[in-house]
């Protein structure tokens, strides 16, 4: 705004040089007030400015109210190493399981979910909470590029959700694997009877085709090869995702239809028992544009008062 103002004062100093003779132009306006120009265009970019932050529709909350809900706990491991952007299923692996995943939260409204994603090393994306746009948000930012080690480490996905949950009690958790399979450690299986041990439900989803397909660079959008040149062609692998859901005392489900293997997933882990899960809830919101477009109008119609003039001193 500072800046505004000096180029419109340049600009009208500059103008009037070019209407013509300097001393004949200065007699003209020798009532100018610059001082008075000043104050009109802070008033105009006040207002501008009150303008804004009503349209930024700033609230507060008058009332803070605690839901009381009953539900479980579940953590989403989802696989995004780069077999995941084959393209068996369009538009590749990842989107399909990410519809998957929205799916499902719309099912699970009064459960806590959490975030892990997994490729070469595992990561917590998200702790357990109530606030499922948070974790849309998570789930539609996942990809390749989050995890820099490539491959599929399973079991360290599983040992990462069994991290965020409460080990205190032996009930209410649950764990949805969404992978291809194509798992590059020997370990899943055991790890996923010790969880069922700490009292986790595991139910996993095969994503992709037995036929498979080319896995596809994101970047270059060409098909990934072997040492010898070859094509590397990215299979589902079930017979371990099915283990997994066998130790895990769950279910598995290959992903062909995503309302339907949500609704098999909600169904599963509806009837585990449920315990009580308190949720703070901003209920009322107070608004405070209608008082900032008071300010602006104010202000504009303040402008219309202001003349460029000098006052002229009555004697």
């Amino acid at each position: 705004m500072i800046y505004m103002f000096y180029a419109v004062l340049r600009w009208k100093k500059t103008t009037a040089k070019k209407i013509g003779d300097e001393k004949l132009v200065t007699q003209l306006i020798r009532n100018y007030s610059s001082q008075k120009f000043a104050i009109k265009f802070g008033l105009l970019g006040l207002a501008f400015l009150g303008v804004v932050l009503a349209a930024a529709n700033i609230q507060s909350a008058t009332q803070v109210e605690k839901v009381n809900r009953q539900g479980i706990d579940v953590m989403i491991a989802l696989d995004v190493s780069k077999s995941m952007m084959a393209e068996d299923m369009k538009p590749n692996r990842l989107e399909r399981a990410k519809v998957l995943v929205n799916r499902l939260m719309d099912k699970m409204e009064n459960d806590r979910i959490g975030f892990v994603i997994f490729a070469g090393r595992a990561y917590l994306q998200m702790p357990l909470t109530t606030d499922h746009g948070a974790a849309r948000m998570y789930v539609g930012n996942a990809s390749p590029d989050a995890v820099p080690t490539q491959g599929t480490v399973i079991s360290e996905a599983l040992r990462i959700c069994d991290m965020a949950f409460n080990n205190k009690d032996k009930k209410y958790k649950a764990v949805v694997l969404i992978s291809d399979g194509e798992d590059h450690d020997e370990n899943a299986i055991k790890t996923s009877s010790m969880l069922a041990g700490n009292g986790v439900m595991i139910n996993t989803v095969g994503v992709g085709t037995t036929t498979g397909a080319p896995i596809i660079d994101p970047v270059t959008g060409d098909s990934k090869r072997d040492d010898q040149g070859n094509i590397v062609i990215s299979k589902l692998n079930e017979a371990e995702l099915i283990q997994i859901s066998q130790k895990g005392n769950g279910i598995y489900q290959q992903l062909n239809d995503a309302e339907s293997v949500a609704d098999k997933l909600a169904q599963q882990m509806g009837g585990m028992e449920q315990r009580a899960i308190s949720d703070n809830s901003l209920a009322n919101y107070r608004s405070f544009f209608q008082w900032f477009l008071a300010f602006a109008l104010a202000l504009l119609i303040g402008e219309l008062f202001v003349a460029e003039k000098k006052m002229k001193l009555k004697t």
